[in-house]
């Protein structure tokens, strides 16, 4: 089909319909406690809660990714978003653990569905505009996790945490009729035939230089969801701080990333994605030991938050530089990779949970330790590229 002239309209619709991924991940996270009073149950649970969405949310890629091209992208995003909201609606409802724990599991798989289909939509309508409208998109990733928290701690002063998830299907609703009217009808490549994702996966992994990347990939992504799945135990349970000030802090860390992501930017073409992997992955071994320092030392809020802000951008950026190098090795299947990534990258951090779970609720030096994990993880692979890669060092 031929490319369309970009459009503000559409492109937001796509960012809207992403945009669920992370509202749904960071709108309960000041409600966590709450959560688990309500039913009662424990810290664990929630953080367990965070862990099975991350992994059922990679189950999903899987899943729908193939089924997109013998379906149509349309098809997939409209049952995503209605599965979605459904299950939103039955969080809103459920009374037990054992019901919020399944209802976010089938809330990320099946809502995955829409989702993973918006790339695709991007690249098909935009085609020669895939980079802008990709950017756009990773604007708005970027902006859900620093208003969801606020928004989720505006909605409990209103009513109790079932009103996130009241929210949140409502949202996805309202997303589903606009996609119905306005989401155009693409052309679905190699129809009826089933992408082999098993061989796309042999591909990947069996590439040599590609192999330390994806590890430091998946290190960043266990620290980074170590720290959305306990940071409001953290903030709130450990330093005694209000929903409100949690999201500010919260918040804090989310424009340090964007800040940090935007330097990056400038500094790529200058620099080059490896020679800033050194920088970036040194920031985060040093941010970790701090952390780690503060941890023994039961230090006050502002050093471990001032810890934290340097480690998260570390981390990300670390993750977004190594992702780019994978990519270049993969010119033709650049879609593929990308799925491959972010597979692996869900599945490394629904890891975080259990590793939490191992230490006492709310406690800091269990954080720390799991932070400081995944910053030795980027560090130890990114020498392991600089070691058995040098060839691509050299780009």
């Amino acid at each position: 089909m031929n490319a369309v002239k970009p459009s503000w309209w559409l492109i937001s619709l796509l960012a809207s319909v992403i945009a669920v991924t992370p509202l749904a991940i960071d709108m309960y996270l000041p409600a966590m406690p709450q959560i688990a009073a309500a039913l009662s149950s424990d810290a664990d649970a929630m953080q367990q809660s965070l862990s099975i969405y991350l992994l059922c949310y990679a189950a999903g890629m899987l899943l729908f990714g193939p089924l997109a091209d013998v379906l149509g992208r349309r098809t997939l995003a409209l049952f995503g978003l209605a599965s979605f909201a459904l299950c939103s609606f039955f969080l809103s409802q459920t009374d037990s653990i054992q019901g919020f724990l399944v209802g976010r599991g089938l809330q990320a798989l099946l809502g995955s569905a829409a989702t993973v289909v918006i790339p695709g939509f991007i690249r098909q309508l935009y085609q020669e505009h895939t980079a802008k409208g990709m950017s756009y998109v990773g604007i708005v990733m970027m902006l859900a996790p620093l208003v969801a928290p606020a928004v989720g701690s505006a909605l409990l002063l209103l009513d109790d945490w079932r009103l996130i998830f009241v929210v949140l299907g409502s949202y996805a609703l309202l997303i589903l009729v606009l996609c119905s009217v306005y989401l155009p009808h693409t052309e679905t490549p190699r129809q009826g035939q089933k992408p082999d994702f098993l061989g796309a996966y042999r591909e990947v992994l069996g590439h040599r230089r590609t192999r330390p990347l994806l590890l430091l990939s998946m290190s960043a992504s266990f620290g980074f969801f170590g720290f959305l799945t306990a940071v409001s135990f953290i903030y709130i349970g450990h330093y005694q701080v209000s929903a409100l000030t949690f999201s500010w802090l919260f918040g804090a860390n989310v424009v340090c990333l964007m800040l940090g992501n935007f330097i990056n930017g400038k500094l790529v073409p200058k620099l080059g994605s490896v020679q800033l992997l050194r920088y970036t992955t040194s920031i985060a071994l040093i941010a970790a030991a701090g952390l780690l320092l503060v941890a023994l030392l039961d230090g006050p809020l502002w050093a471990t938050a001032l810890c934290i802000a340097p480690l998260m951008s570390s981390l990300g950026l670390s993750a977004t530089n190594a992702d780019a190098l994978t990519l270049l090795d993969f010119p033709r299947h650049a879609g593929t990779a990308t799925a491959v990534i972010g597979t692996l990258r869900f599945g490394a951090g629904a890891l975080a949970g259990p590793a939490l779970a191992l230490g006492v609720d709310g406690a800091l030096l269990p954080f720390a330790l799991v932070m400081g994990l995944g910053a030795v993880g980027v560090s130890v692979s990114r020498y392991w590229f600089a070691k058995h890669a040098p060839a691509q060092l050299a780009h």
